[in-house]
C-alpha cells in the first residue's frame, strides 16, 4: 500500500512539472520585440519609406526632357511694316496666331536635382526618427507592466507561504483546544487570519490578470493566468553610462536637414543650361514677311542665371546659423536632463542594494523571533493574537524585500531605456 502511495506522489510531481514545462512563458526582451511589431504605429515607417521614394522619383524627373505645349493668340495695334509700302509685300495682319510644343532637356540644372533628392531623404530620416522615438516609449511602458506583474508573483508566492504557515499553526491550535490546552477564540483568531489571507489572494490573482491582459494587448497575445513571465538577470550597469537614446539621431538628422535646405537654397543664384527645340504653327511664322499661316521649327542652346537669388543669401546663412544654434541647445538640454535622471537612476540603485542588505537581516531577526512566538503559542504562553504580530510583523519584512528586489530590477533596467542602451 505504501508503494502505491508512493508511486502515485511520482505520478503526480511528473505531471506537475510536465504542465509547468508547457506552460507559457516569455521574457521581457520578447515583450519589447513583440510589442514594438505590433504597435500600430510600426506601418507608418512604411509609408514613411514610401513617401521618400515617390518624393525622389518626382524630383528624379527633372533629369528627364521635358515636353510642353503653348498657344497664343493675340491682337495688337501695329504692325512691322517695310519703308516705302512696297506692294509686293502683303502687310501683316494685326491679329496672329500661334501654337507650338517645345522640348527641354537640362544639361546642367545647378545641382538643383541632387540637392532636392538628397533632402527628400534627410526628410524621410526625420520623419522615421520621429517614429522611432514614440516606438522607444513602449520600452517603459512595458517595463511598468511587466515589472508590477513579476511584483505581484512574488507576493502570490509569499501569500501562499503565510497560509500555509497559519494552516499548520491552526491544526495545531485545534489539537489543543480538543485536548482543553488553549481557548477556542485562538483558533477563531487564526481561522479569520486564514480568510484574510484568501482575500489577499483573490486580489493578488484578479490584479495579476489585469497586468497580464494589458501586457497581451502590447505584445498582441493571448496570456493565460498560467503564464510564466521570466524574471530578469539585473543588468549590467554603468556610473556614467553613454547616450545613445533615438533623440540623439533626431537631432543629427535635423542639423543634415537644415543643411540641405541651405544647399537647395544656394542653386537659386547658380546659372541654369539646357537644349531646346520647338515646333510650331502660325500666322507669320518664321518668315516675318508671310502673311499667312505656316509650320516652323528651331532649336538650340538655352542659358538662364536669375541673380535676384543674391538678395537673400546673406540672410539665409544667417538665418541657418540661427537655427543650428537653436537645435544645438535643444540637444544639450535634452543631454542635460537625461543625465540628471541617470544620476537619479544611480542613487536609487544604491539606496535600493543597502536597503535590500538591512532587509536581509531583518528577516533573519523577524523569523527567529516568529519561531520562538510559534513554539510559545503551541505551548500556551502567549495569545494568537501575539503570535500573529510576529507573524505580520515577519511578513511585512519578506513583503518589503520582494519590493526592493523588483525596484532595483526596474530601476536598472530603467537606467537602460534612459541612457538608451
Amino acid at each position: 500500500m505504501r508503494i502505491m502511495h508512493l508511486k502515485f506522489k511520482i505520478l503526480l510531481l511528473f505531471m506537475m512539472a510536465t504542465l509547468f514545462s508547457m506552460a507559457q512563458s516569455i521574457s521581457l526582451e520578447e515583450c519589447y520585440e513583440k510589442a514594438r511589431a505590433n504597435y500600430p504605429l510600426i506601418k507608418q515607417k512604411e509609408l514613411v519609406s514610401k513617401s521618400m521614394e515617390y518624393s525622389i522619383a518626382n524630383v528624379q524627373t527633372g533629369y528627364l526632357p521635358q515636353l510642353s505645349v503653348n498657344g497664343q493668340a493675340t491682337y495688337q495695334s501695329d504692325v512691322t511694316r517695310i519703308p516705302g509700302g512696297a506692294s509686293f509685300v502683303e502687310p501683316l495682319s494685326k491679329d496672329q496666331y500661334k501654337i507650338y510644343v517645345e522640348l527641354n532637356q537640362s544639361i546642367y540644372d545647378g545641382g538643383v536635382t541632387k540637392k532636392n533628392s538628397a533632402m527628400q531623404q534627410t526628410v524621410a530620416q526625420v520623419e522615421d526618427q520621429k517614429i522611432e522615438i514614440e516606438l522607444y516609449k513602449i520600452k517603459d511602458r512595458i517595463n511598468q507592466i511587466y515589472f508590477g506583474a513579476l511584483l505581484i508573483n512574488e507576493q502570490q508566492i509569499q501569500n501562499e507561504l503565510i497560509r500555509k504557515d497559519l494552516d499548520a499553526s491552526l491544526l495545531r491550535m485545534e489539537s489543543a483546544v480538543r485536548n482543553g490546552t488553549a481557548f477556542r477564540t485562538n483558533v477563531d483568531i487564526l481561522q479569520a487570519e486564514v480568510l484574510k489571507t484568501q482575500q489577499r489572494a483573490v486580489e493578488l490573482n484578479a490584479a495579476r490578470k489585469s497586468y497580464l491582459e494589458m501586457l497581451g494587448m502590447f505584445i498582441h497575445e493571448t496570456l493565460s493566468e498560467s503564464t510564466v513571465l521570466q524574471k530578469p538577470t539585473p543588468p549590467v550597469t554603468q556610473a556614467e553610462p553613454t547616450i545613445t537614446r533615438p533623440e540623439i539621431s533626431l537631432y543629427t538628422y535635423q542639423g543634415k536637414l537644415l543643411s540641405a535646405q541651405q544647399q537647395l537654397s544656394n542653386t537659386r543664384v547658380t546659372p541654369r543650361v539646357s537644349l531646346f527645340a520647338q515646333g510650331g504653327y502660325g500666322r507669320p511664322g518664321l518668315n516675318m514677311l508671310l502673311n499667312e499661316f505656316d509650320t516652323y521649327y528651331l532649336g538650340g542652346i538655352r542659358l538662364s542665371w536669375n541673380l535676384g537669388g543674391y538678395y537673400n543669401s546673406g540672410r539665409d546663412r544667417q538665418l541657418l546659423d540661427l537655427n543650428l544654434q537653436s537645435l544645438n541647445q535643444q540637444r544639450e538640454t535634452f543631454v542635460f536632463n537625461t543625465n540628471l535622471s541617470l544620476r537619479q537612476q544611480n542613487n536609487e540603485i544604491t539606496k535600493l542594494n543597502d536597503l535590500l542588505q538591512i532587509d536581509e537581516k531583518l528577516i533573519d531577526l523577524r523569523t527567529k523571533i516568529k519561531n520562538t512566538a510559534k513554539s510559545q503559542l503551541d505551548n500556551g504562553v502567549i495569545t494568537a493574537n501575539d503570535y500573529l504580530r510576529e507573524l505580520n510583523a515577519e511578513d511585512q519584512a519578506r513583503q518589503n524585500l520582494l519590493v526592493h528586489q523588483i525596484q532595483l530590477l526596474m530601476t536598472q533596467y530603467s537606467q537602460l531605456a534612459t541612457s538608451g542602451n
